[in-house]
Protein backbone atom coordinates (compact mmCIF):
# COMPACT_ATOMS: atom_id res chain seq x y z
CA UNK A 1 0.00 0.00 0.00
CA UNK A 2 1.25 3.53 -0.68
CA UNK A 3 0.19 7.11 0.11
CA UNK A 4 1.24 10.27 -0.74
CA UNK A 5 3.03 12.79 1.75
CA UNK A 6 4.31 16.15 0.42
CA UNK A 7 4.05 14.80 -3.10
CA UNK A 8 5.97 11.50 -2.85
CA UNK A 9 4.77 8.04 -2.90
CA UNK A 10 5.62 6.18 0.04
CA UNK A 11 4.50 3.31 2.15
CA UNK A 12 2.72 4.75 5.22
CA UNK A 13 5.05 3.01 7.72
CA UNK A 14 7.41 5.20 6.20
CA UNK A 15 6.04 8.50 6.85
CA UNK A 16 7.37 10.95 9.95
CA UNK A 17 5.48 13.72 11.07
CA UNK A 18 7.18 16.04 13.08
CA UNK A 19 5.93 16.17 17.26
CA UNK A 20 5.17 19.98 17.25
CA UNK A 21 3.32 19.41 13.40
CA UNK A 22 0.54 21.66 14.79
CA UNK A 23 -1.75 19.83 12.75
CA UNK A 24 -1.73 17.43 15.85
CA UNK A 25 -1.25 19.75 18.64
CA UNK A 26 -4.05 22.15 17.97
CA UNK A 27 -5.95 20.17 15.29
CA UNK A 28 -5.45 22.73 12.79
CA UNK A 29 -6.00 20.61 9.12
CA UNK A 30 -8.52 20.23 7.18
CA UNK A 31 -9.15 16.97 4.75
CA UNK A 32 -11.69 16.10 1.82
CA UNK A 33 -13.07 12.30 1.50
CA UNK A 34 -14.46 11.88 -2.40
CA UNK A 35 -15.03 8.77 -3.91
CA UNK A 36 -12.83 7.20 -6.96
CA UNK A 37 -14.74 5.08 -9.71
CA UNK A 38 -13.02 3.25 -12.36
CA UNK A 39 -10.19 5.94 -11.58
CA UNK A 40 -12.52 8.80 -11.89
CA UNK A 41 -12.43 11.51 -8.40
CA UNK A 42 -16.36 12.38 -8.83
CA UNK A 43 -17.05 15.86 -7.59
CA UNK A 44 -13.43 16.70 -7.52
CA UNK A 45 -13.76 20.24 -8.06
CA UNK A 46 -16.22 20.79 -5.21
CA UNK A 47 -13.82 19.41 -2.87
CA UNK A 48 -10.93 20.79 -4.26
CA UNK A 49 -13.29 24.40 -3.20
CA UNK A 50 -14.26 23.24 0.06
CA UNK A 51 -10.81 22.02 0.61
CA UNK A 52 -9.39 25.57 -0.61
CA UNK A 53 -11.84 27.34 1.91
CA UNK A 54 -11.16 25.58 4.43
CA UNK A 55 -7.04 26.03 3.75
CA UNK A 56 -7.50 30.04 4.01
CA UNK A 57 -9.67 29.94 6.85
CA UNK A 58 -7.14 27.93 9.20
CA UNK A 59 -4.49 30.56 8.22
CA UNK A 60 -2.31 28.27 5.78
CA UNK A 61 -0.74 30.08 2.96
CA UNK A 62 -0.86 27.62 0.78
CA UNK A 63 -2.57 26.85 -3.09
CA UNK A 64 -3.41 23.18 -4.51
CA UNK A 65 -4.23 23.74 -7.96
CA UNK A 66 -6.71 21.87 -9.77
CA UNK A 67 -4.35 20.16 -11.96
CA UNK A 68 -2.09 19.06 -9.25
CA UNK A 69 -5.04 17.46 -6.73
CA UNK A 70 -6.86 15.70 -9.66
CA UNK A 71 -2.99 13.86 -10.96
CA UNK A 72 -2.01 13.33 -7.75
CA UNK A 73 -4.90 11.58 -6.87
CA UNK A 74 -4.51 9.91 -9.84
CA UNK A 75 -1.05 8.91 -8.65
CA UNK A 76 -1.99 7.45 -5.73
CA UNK A 77 -4.44 5.33 -6.97
CA UNK A 78 -2.62 3.97 -9.91
CA UNK A 79 0.18 3.22 -7.86
CA UNK A 80 -2.07 0.96 -5.50
CA UNK A 81 -3.42 -0.57 -8.35
CA UNK A 82 -7.12 0.38 -7.67
CA UNK A 83 -9.83 1.30 -9.85
CA UNK A 84 -12.63 1.76 -6.89
CA UNK A 85 -11.03 3.85 -4.09
CA UNK A 86 -11.87 5.91 -1.34
CA UNK A 87 -9.42 8.96 -1.38
CA UNK A 88 -9.02 11.62 1.71
CA UNK A 89 -6.90 14.22 1.09
CA UNK A 90 -5.31 16.07 4.69
CA UNK A 91 -3.49 18.83 4.60
CA UNK A 92 -2.50 20.19 8.15
CA UNK A 93 -0.71 22.94 9.22
CA UNK A 94 2.83 22.00 9.80
CA UNK A 95 5.60 22.43 12.39
CA UNK A 96 5.32 25.02 15.00
CA UNK A 97 6.78 26.25 17.93
CA UNK A 98 4.38 25.72 21.03
CA UNK A 99 1.99 28.25 22.02
CA UNK A 100 -1.18 29.90 19.59
CA UNK A 101 0.36 31.57 16.91
CA UNK A 102 -1.13 34.18 15.08
CA UNK A 103 1.21 34.33 11.72
CA UNK A 104 0.07 32.28 8.36
CA UNK A 105 1.49 28.86 7.94
CA UNK A 106 4.13 28.53 5.48
CA UNK A 107 5.21 24.63 5.32
CA UNK A 108 1.55 22.66 5.38
CA UNK A 109 2.10 18.45 5.61
CA UNK A 110 -0.14 17.39 2.35
CA UNK A 111 -0.77 13.46 2.90
CA UNK A 112 -3.21 11.23 0.77
CA UNK A 113 -4.52 8.02 2.05
CA UNK A 114 -6.40 5.84 -0.06
CA UNK A 115 -8.17 2.13 0.12
CA UNK A 116 -10.19 -0.18 -2.01
CA UNK A 117 -14.05 0.23 -2.11
CA UNK A 118 -16.61 -2.33 -3.52
CA UNK A 119 -19.93 -1.07 -4.46
CA UNK A 120 -21.23 -4.47 -2.91
CA UNK A 121 -19.91 -3.63 0.28
CA UNK A 122 -21.67 -0.43 0.36
CA UNK A 123 -24.93 -0.19 2.62
CA UNK A 124 -28.16 -0.61 0.93
CA UNK A 125 -30.26 0.72 3.49
CA UNK A 126 -29.81 2.18 7.24
CA UNK A 127 -32.08 2.56 10.37
CA UNK A 128 -31.54 6.59 11.96
CA UNK A 129 -31.77 7.18 15.99
CA UNK A 130 -31.50 10.43 17.43
CA UNK A 131 -28.49 10.40 19.25
CA UNK A 132 -28.90 12.38 23.38
CA UNK A 133 -25.32 13.98 22.19
CA UNK A 134 -26.05 17.55 20.49
CA UNK A 135 -24.42 18.82 17.73
CA UNK A 136 -21.62 20.53 18.89
CA UNK A 137 -21.97 24.18 17.48
CA UNK A 138 -19.17 25.51 14.55
CA UNK A 139 -15.44 26.33 15.66
CA UNK A 140 -15.84 29.58 13.61
CA UNK A 141 -18.40 31.18 11.31
CA UNK A 142 -19.09 28.19 9.41
CA UNK A 143 -18.28 24.05 10.37
CA UNK A 144 -15.27 23.30 8.39
CA UNK A 145 -14.25 19.57 7.77
CA UNK A 146 -11.38 19.89 10.09
CA UNK A 147 -9.40 17.41 12.21
CA UNK A 148 -12.24 18.48 15.00
CA UNK A 149 -14.31 15.23 15.06
CA UNK A 150 -14.63 13.88 18.70
CA UNK A 151 -18.11 15.72 18.72
CA UNK A 152 -18.57 13.06 15.83
CA UNK A 153 -16.60 10.21 17.93
CA UNK A 154 -18.62 10.65 20.95
CA UNK A 155 -21.78 9.97 18.93
CA UNK A 156 -20.55 6.87 17.40
CA UNK A 157 -19.38 6.03 20.49
CA UNK A 158 -23.14 6.92 22.18
CA UNK A 159 -24.56 4.36 18.93
CA UNK A 160 -21.72 1.40 20.00
CA UNK A 161 -20.51 0.37 16.30
CA UNK A 162 -23.83 -0.39 15.06
CA UNK A 163 -22.79 -0.52 11.37
CA UNK A 164 -26.60 -0.29 10.17
CA UNK A 165 -27.15 2.74 11.98
CA UNK A 166 -26.53 6.24 11.50
CA UNK A 167 -26.85 8.37 14.51
CA UNK A 168 -28.51 11.69 13.69
CA UNK A 169 -27.71 14.75 15.76
CA UNK A 170 -30.28 17.56 16.97
CA UNK A 171 -28.92 20.93 17.85
CA UNK A 172 -29.37 22.47 21.25
CA UNK A 173 -32.23 23.97 20.17
CA UNK A 174 -33.58 20.52 19.13
CA UNK A 175 -33.43 21.42 15.06
CA UNK A 176 -32.80 18.55 13.03
CA UNK A 177 -28.92 19.17 11.92
CA UNK A 178 -26.81 15.93 10.28
CA UNK A 179 -25.77 12.93 10.69
CA UNK A 180 -22.79 11.50 12.38
CA UNK A 181 -20.84 11.61 9.01
CA UNK A 182 -23.96 12.70 6.63
CA UNK A 183 -26.44 15.20 5.61
CA UNK A 184 -29.89 13.96 6.07
CA UNK A 185 -32.44 14.84 3.70
CA UNK A 186 -36.75 13.36 3.61
CA UNK A 187 -39.44 13.68 1.14
CA UNK A 188 -43.40 14.86 1.89
CA UNK A 189 -45.83 14.88 -0.24
CA UNK A 190 -43.26 14.90 -3.17
CA UNK A 191 -40.84 17.71 -1.97
CA UNK A 192 -37.70 17.04 -0.38
CA UNK A 193 -36.80 19.18 3.09
CA UNK A 194 -33.00 19.14 4.67
CA UNK A 195 -31.48 21.51 7.69
CA UNK A 196 -30.23 24.53 6.39
CA UNK A 197 -26.69 25.16 7.04
CA UNK A 198 -27.17 27.84 9.17
CA UNK A 199 -27.59 25.34 11.67
CA UNK A 200 -24.11 24.74 12.11
CA UNK A 201 -24.05 22.01 9.63
CA UNK A 202 -21.21 20.78 7.08
CA UNK A 203 -21.91 21.95 3.97
CA UNK A 204 -21.62 18.55 2.15
CA UNK A 205 -20.30 18.28 -1.33
CA UNK A 206 -23.12 15.64 -1.94
CA UNK A 207 -25.46 17.58 -0.28
CA UNK A 208 -25.40 20.37 -2.58
CA UNK A 209 -25.06 17.86 -5.68
CA UNK A 210 -28.40 16.76 -4.55
CA UNK A 211 -30.23 20.37 -4.11
CA UNK A 212 -28.68 21.26 -7.59
CA UNK A 213 -30.06 17.94 -8.96
CA UNK A 214 -33.35 18.72 -7.31
CA UNK A 215 -33.56 22.08 -9.10
CA UNK A 216 -32.85 20.38 -12.00
CA UNK A 217 -35.84 18.04 -12.23
CA UNK A 218 -37.42 20.30 -10.98
CA UNK A 219 -38.32 18.72 -7.14
CA UNK A 220 -39.44 21.31 -5.02
CA UNK A 221 -36.73 21.46 -2.03
CA UNK A 222 -37.10 23.40 1.57
CA UNK A 223 -33.88 24.55 3.93
CA UNK A 224 -34.44 25.25 6.98
CA UNK A 225 -34.71 24.58 10.75
CA UNK A 226 -36.31 21.60 11.03
CA UNK A 227 -38.16 19.43 14.47
CA UNK A 228 -37.36 15.55 15.22
CA UNK A 229 -41.29 15.11 15.36
CA UNK A 230 -41.42 16.75 11.08
CA UNK A 231 -38.74 14.52 10.39
CA UNK A 232 -40.36 11.44 11.86
CA UNK A 233 -43.92 12.75 9.92
CA UNK A 234 -42.11 12.58 6.22
CA UNK A 235 -43.47 9.84 3.53
CA UNK A 236 -39.15 9.24 3.68
CA UNK A 237 -36.02 9.86 4.06
CA UNK A 238 -31.99 8.96 3.29
CA UNK A 239 -28.77 10.31 4.34
CA UNK A 240 -25.62 11.08 2.06
CA UNK A 241 -22.30 11.33 2.03
CA UNK A 242 -19.30 11.31 -0.70
CA UNK A 243 -18.30 7.37 0.11
CA UNK A 244 -21.61 6.09 0.75
CA UNK A 245 -23.78 8.01 -2.37
CA UNK A 246 -27.11 7.96 -1.49
CA UNK A 247 -28.81 5.87 1.62
CA UNK A 248 -32.17 5.26 2.38
CA UNK A 249 -33.53 5.54 6.09
CA UNK A 250 -36.05 2.64 6.79
CA UNK A 251 -37.03 4.22 9.91
CA UNK A 252 -35.78 6.90 12.57
CA UNK A 253 -36.06 6.21 16.32
CA UNK A 254 -39.23 3.87 16.03
CA UNK A 255 -41.24 5.41 13.04
CA UNK A 256 -40.58 3.26 10.15
CA UNK A 257 -40.80 4.91 6.45
CA UNK A 258 -42.35 3.32 2.72
CA UNK A 259 -39.88 1.42 0.71
CA UNK A 260 -37.81 4.05 -1.71
CA UNK A 261 -37.94 1.13 -4.19
CA UNK A 262 -39.88 3.42 -6.82
CA UNK A 263 -39.73 7.03 -5.49
CA UNK A 264 -37.88 10.44 -5.50
CA UNK A 265 -35.18 8.75 -3.30
CA UNK A 266 -34.83 5.87 -6.66
CA UNK A 267 -34.60 8.50 -9.15
CA UNK A 268 -32.05 10.55 -7.45
CA UNK A 269 -29.56 7.32 -6.74
CA UNK A 270 -30.07 6.38 -10.48
CA UNK A 271 -28.94 10.08 -11.41
CA UNK A 272 -26.26 9.51 -9.34
CA UNK A 273 -25.15 6.62 -10.95
CA UNK A 274 -25.15 7.98 -14.21
CA UNK A 275 -23.26 11.11 -13.18
CA UNK A 276 -20.17 9.62 -11.01
CA UNK A 277 -18.21 8.64 -13.77
CA UNK A 278 -17.24 11.78 -15.35
CA UNK A 279 -19.19 14.74 -13.36
CA UNK A 280 -16.12 17.13 -12.33
CA UNK A 281 -18.68 19.34 -10.39
CA UNK A 282 -22.30 19.71 -9.28
CA UNK A 283 -21.92 23.11 -11.64
CA UNK A 284 -21.63 21.29 -14.62
CA UNK A 285 -25.50 19.48 -14.53
CA UNK A 286 -27.77 21.04 -17.38
CA UNK A 287 -31.27 19.81 -16.47
CA UNK A 288 -30.81 17.07 -18.95
CA UNK A 289 -30.99 13.28 -17.64
CA UNK A 290 -27.89 11.28 -18.45
CA UNK A 291 -28.04 7.99 -20.22
CA UNK A 292 -26.15 4.62 -20.41
CA UNK A 293 -23.33 6.09 -22.48
CA UNK A 294 -22.59 8.54 -19.71
CA UNK A 295 -21.08 5.66 -17.72
CA UNK A 296 -17.97 5.31 -19.85
CA UNK A 297 -16.94 8.84 -20.56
Amino acid sequence: MYISMNGELMAPEEARLSPFEHGYMYGLGVFETLRVYKGYPFLYKDHLKRLSEGIKEIGIDTEITEQYFYEEIERVVKANEWLDAYVRFNVSAGEGPLGLPVESYTDPQTIIYTKPLQEKAMPVEKQAVTLTLRRNSPEGDIRLKSHHFLNNILGKKELKNRADVEGIFLTDEGHVAEGIVSNIFWVKNGELYTPTINTGILNGVTRQYILRLANELNIPVHEGYFSKEELQAADMAFITNSIQEIVPLSAVDDISYESPATSLIAELQAEYKRHRFYLSSYKELTGKKGNANDMEK
